[in-house]
């Protein structure tokens, strides 16, 4: 897992991290990710967490959750549901193995895309362009092409929550950290976060990680050297007679 600081949000900035990389790119629908995604040998995929976030933003601004009724026949209510319809899936799906996933997304989940496509060519130009359920619907066609393509593979998430909720400490954190208010503190603490989260993704402790690393790297000479400190290639039998 790599933690990236560049100073600004630009295209650019995805298209230099991403050079050579080919396969599946999944993003939220930030603008900026289009042309890499666009690449040859990249197949860009959509979140519908994101689409989710928007119908339900719409639902609660017509009083969706609080005593006060929403619009009836609210179509961000009917958003919302038809999106939770896939999740309800995926969760009975959480242990399946990605060959099954796929098939079943092909068996079950594709019949509900397919409505789902038939209720928006229908509802999208029936409210205001402006309005938050308008945009919602307006998201939810313009990512279509990307959001139907976890038909694809069974080892596409329906969205980007893992990587979300992996940033979040770094965004929670960032608030009180004395040394992120300059380019080099950044980089800094998106370094070191990289090195933390790719441990806990490889199932190790990081704290015992970090000790282990911060008492040997001083003697690394050669780029190999550093090379088997990294997360995925320490030796662990020798971190283990460390703890």
């Amino acid at each position: 897992m790599v933690y990236h600081y560049d100073p600004s949000r630009e295209g650019e900035v995805a298209e230099r991290l991403l050079e050579g990389f080919q396969g599946y790119l999944q993003t939220d629908g930030y603008i900026g990710y289009d042309a890499v995604g666009a690449r040859p040998g990249i197949v860009h995929v959509g979140c519908f967490a994101h689409a989710r976030r928007k119908f339900h933003d719409a639902w609660k601004a017509q009083g969706g959750g609080k005593k006060a009724k929403p619009i009836p026949e609210s179509k961000a209510k009917q958003g919302l549901e038809r999106i939770r319809a896939l999740y309800r899936i995926e969760r009975e799906l959480a242990e399946a193995t990605p060959a099954e996933r796929h098939r079943v997304r092909l068996e079950r989940t594709k019949p509900l895309l397919d409505e789902m496509r038939e209720w928006l060519d229908g509802v999208l130009h029936t409210v205001p362009p402006q309005s938050l359920t308008g945009k919602a619907l307006a998201y939810l066609d313009g990512q279509w092409p990307k959001l139907e393509r976890v038909l694809e593979d069974g080892r596409l998430p329906l969205d980007t929550n893992a990587v979300e909720n992996a940033i979040r400490p770094f965004v929670v954190g960032r608030k009180a950290w004395l040394f992120a208010d300059t380019v080099a503190g950044a980089e800094a603490s998106a370094n070191l976060y990289s090195l933390v989260e790719t441990a806990k993704a490889n199932g190790i402790e990081p704290w015992a990680y970090l000790c282990f690393v911060f008492e040997r790297i001083a003697a690394a000479q050669r780029i190999e050297d550093f090379e088997v400190l990294l997360p995925d290639r320490i030796d662990r039998a020798a971190l283990s007679r460390d703890l």
